[in-house]
């Protein structure tokens, strides 16, 4: 994980997570990567949705991640779990990967563990951004 990143988030996004952990955490589901998740939520900066960085991950971003190991580069939009579609390239917040995305900025880099070792990616680009488009209800 990145430390010290400072994590930008519109008040709208917030209160979208805190019920969403709360109703995982409702069906016993709080593991340790939501703890994780709550963790971040806990020392974001809450910003009018015209004032987050226009380089940082928000939800509903895509972005261009690079694999460091392979180099291999893939896109990725980060999306609350009802919208989650690996196939569609789209991770769930609640997923590590999706922790672990929320708040970084192009040129960071990000290792989490995964069941075949760490992972590290690095963003590459933002491709797309709501808050930087002026899409702020998404």
């Amino acid at each position: 994980m990145v430390q010290d990143r400072r994590i930008y988030i519109t008040e709208k996004d917030l209160e979208r997570l805190e019920r969403l952990v709360e109703a995982t955490d409702k069906r016993g589901k709080l593991g340790e990567h939501l703890e994780r998740l709550m963790d971040e939520l806990d020392r974001c900066e809450i910003v009018e949705p015209q004032n987050v960085p226009a380089d940082a991950i928000t939800m509903n971003s895509k972005v261009l991640l690079k694999d460091l190991a392979t180099e291999k580069e893939a896109e990725w939009t980060l999306v609350f779990p009802g919208k989650a579609d690996i196939a569609q390239n789209r991770i769930s917040i609640l997923a590590p990967a999706g922790i672990a995305m929320i708040g970084l900025r192009v040129g960071d880099v990000v290792t989490w563990p995964t069941q075949d070792g760490e992972k590290r990616l690095k963003v590459e680009a933002l491709l797309y951004q709501p808050e930087a488009a002026g899409d702020y209800h998404l």
